[in-house]
């Protein structure tokens, strides 16, 4: 038979086990990541995520004094989940722009995520006025594809030559049925730590940038903020990039460059 004083004491208890509890769930730093986008982020073997963005917010959590839990979703649901607070954080390469910006939060960026052009190694093109007379390989339908048809009369480029996959692409390249090819740098990039003898010998600037998301003015945007401020600060940006891109950031990017949370 329970007697008020036991009851209380088990009241008690439980009250006590529900606010451990709810301190727990408040210590812990909700991210969604979209599964397929390497090297970003991607579910591994063993379906564990892993990726450039999957270290970048795991630390950042850590150094706010969070543990990071990562839930798997699509790239369209992220946005719902930010908004409605299912989750604090999405990643998955999101570009920071000033329409996202109306009802999202972003932390200061960290990768550029621009085009570039690459070349076999040993090859004298270095820029892209070093593409006059060159034949371009290009991803048909992508917008390195656009840009090159956009400027190949200013250019001089002599011929495009449009590929269905990155692969077929990058093996002309290396045959030289292709002098240069012209595509995003960060699939490029993590295609070079499995592909060797390329290496991207210029940047075209789109400007795209990518960040951390969440509901706009989450109270944790700070604290993530300053965080991956110390990391550019510390060199442990440049890891991060070197281990999932076989090569350092580029010299005044993002990355490695200190930028204020963007406003809309």
């Amino acid at each position: 038979m329970l007697t008020r004083r036991n009851t209380l004491i088990m009241a008690t208890m439980l009250g006590l086990a529900a606010g451990a509890f709810s301190a727990k769930a408040a210590d812990s730093l909700q991210i969604g990541a979209y599964p397929s986008n390497p090297p970003f982020e991607f579910k591994n073997e063993s379906g564990t995520f892993e990726g450039f963005e999957v270290d970048i917010a795991t630390e950042a959590a850590k150094r706010a004094g969070l543990t990071p839990e990562i839930a798997d979703y699509g790239f369209q649901a992220l946005f719902a989940a930010t908004s409605s607070k299912r989750i604090d954080v999405a990643i998955s390469s999101i570009t920071i722009t000033k329409e996202r910006l109306q009802s999202q939060s972003f932390t200061q960026p960290y990768y550029d995520s621009d085009m570039g052009v690459a070349t076999k190694d040993g090859s004298d093109i270095a820029s892209v006025d070093a593409l006059k007379g060159k034949v371009v390989g290009v991803l048909s339908g992508s917008t390195g594809e656009k840009w090159v048809k956009d400027n190949q009369a200013d250019k001089g480029i002599s011929d495009v030559k449009g590929y269905n996959a990155q692969q077929d692409m990058f093996l002309d390249l290396g045959a030289g049925r292709v002098d240069a090819v012209v595509s995003d740098i960060p699939g490029m990039e993590y295609l070079f730590t499995k592909m060797k003898g390329f290496s991207v010998a210029a940047r075209i600037k789109t400007g795209e940038q990518y960040g951390l998301m969440m509901a706009k003015d989450h109270p944790l945007l700070g604290k993530l903020n300053d965080a991956i401020t110390a990391m550019k600060k510390d060199g442990t940006m440049v890891k991060i990039h070197e281990k999932w891109f076989g090569s350092a950031p580029a010299e005044g990017s993002s990355t490695v460059t200190e930028q204020p949370i963007p406003k809309a």
